[in-house]
């Protein structure tokens, strides 16, 4: 007797009839979080105030200078005249959205219509913290490490003089205080905050002083990675913090240097590039797609991916997506390069930043729909919008380490 079954190991299949089962919830990649807003002092103007002008003014007023005279028997005192100064911070927008059919929303088994408004609200949270990264780690007061890595493209991952200590730390308290940078209060006196990579984290805890009050007074900084403050900075440790990728120096004798070949999409876990010398991944397994932010112009659709084998130019890699894949598109002759990378250690106190915003629309911005159109109302769309920006108040009240990380070589 023949049996009809579902494999071809017993009896006769029916293969076309056994569909594939699919769970019905998308699987997410990580939340972003508000990283570098924490530095801005938050200025709400209405929409109609942001209109009138191109830029919003922040005015400064000049101090006295100390009286070095006694008062005069005879004569009136002179009296001093204030100078003032003005920073400006120009408004823009920021706006996005999704579109779908009303067919796909009514057929999906899926939860793509839920997720919509998740993917929207994740967007309009790092569109705005793209403009407090790019104001926080673009500012003027820059400090390297080591008086031979004074600029980026110097930095190396294979140099310990090149990497963050807590001896930086001094160096960057000497300034802040010099320049009077206001502090958090309610912290038990002057306090800041020093918003780093874990890769910056790792190697402040694996060297110099901190490693050696770890390994013989306190473990807890070694196996619980217990160090919450170096000074009067409080650390704030986020995947999130910026990364200049590739800006370092060239990998040794291993230096990748070439670009797409073809589009990538998201999600996608292999590239094919134009060329693949040197692409083994030995010296350094970092991968960098996008254009080099040598100078202050970021390009916030860079991403960095590992380097995990190749067949001939295909590629595999293992990245920062959602299934660990791309984050994002890249178009066709796209850079591709393993140089080492650049980490930033930002340091700053609540007013260090200011922000902006229409109050219509809010400090956070709004969800715009859904909104049906089409002369049917067969189209679905979901989208967000934001008037205002990110600027610093003074240059001297933000202060930026550039350092590279041992992790570019692990």
């Amino acid at each position: 007797m023949t049996i009809q079954t579902a494999t071809a190991s017993v009896g006769q299949p029916l293969s076309n009839s056994i569909r594939t089962q699919y769970i019905e919830d998308y699987l997410e990649g990580a939340e972003m979080e508000r990283l570098y807003d924490q530095l801005a002092a938050p200025i709400g103007k209405p929409m109609e105030t942001l209109q009138r002008g191109s830029s919003v003014q922040v005015d400064f007023l000049s101090d006295m200078q100390p009286g070095t005279t006694a008062i005069s028997e005879v004569a009136d005192i002179t009296p001093q005249a204030l100078r003032d100064a003005t920073a400006s911070i120009s408004p823009t927008s920021r706006g996005e959205a999704l579109q779908c059919s009303e067919k796909l929303l009514i057929q999906a088994y899926t939860d793509y219509g839920a997720k919509q408004f998740k993917r929207v609200g994740k967007g309009l949270m790092e569109s705005l913290e793209v403009l407090a990264r790019d104001a926080a780690t673009q500012g003027s007061l820059v400090v390297r490490p080591n008086a031979t890595a004074r600029t980026r493209i110097t930095l190396s991952a294979i140099l310990t003089g090149h990497r963050a200590t807590d001896g930086l730390f001094s160096d960057v308290t000497t300034m802040l205080m010099n320049y009077k940078c206001p502090s958090f209060t309610g912290m038990g006196g002057r306090r800041w905050a020093a918003i780093m990579h874990p890769a910056v984290f790792h190697d402040i805890r694996e060297d110099g002083n901190v490693n050696s009050v770890g390994l013989y007074q306190d473990k807890g900084i070694v196996l619980n990675y217990e160090l919450g403050n170096i000074g009067p900075f409080a650390l704030v440790v986020s995947p999130w913090a910026k990364v200049l990728y590739s800006t370092g120096v060239a990998a040794a004798t291993s230096d990748v240097a070439t670009t797409l070949s073809t589009a990538a999409s998201a999600l996608s876990k292999t590239i094919t590039v134009a060329a693949a010398t040197h692409m083994d991944g030995v010296v350094s397994p970092w991968i960098t797609i996008g254009t080099l932010e040598t100078g202050n112009t970021h390009y916030p659709l860079n991403e960095r991916v590992r380097y995990l084998s190749h067949t001939g130019t295909t590629i595999t890699i293992m990245g920062e997506g959602a299934n660990g894949g791309l984050r994002f598109d890249h178009a066709s002759a796209t850079a591709v390069t393993n140089k080492y990378s650049v980490y930033t250690i930002v340091f700053g106190g609540p007013t260090s930043l200011a922000k902006v915003f229409a109050t219509e629309v809010g400090e956070y911005g709004e969800i715009v729909g859904p909104k049906r159109d089409g002369l049917v109302d067969q189209f679905v769309t979901l989208g967000f919008k934001w008037y205002g920006n990110y600027g610093r108040i003074s240059e001297t009240w933000l202060a930026r380490a550039e350092v590279a990380a041992s992790a570019d070589s692990v």
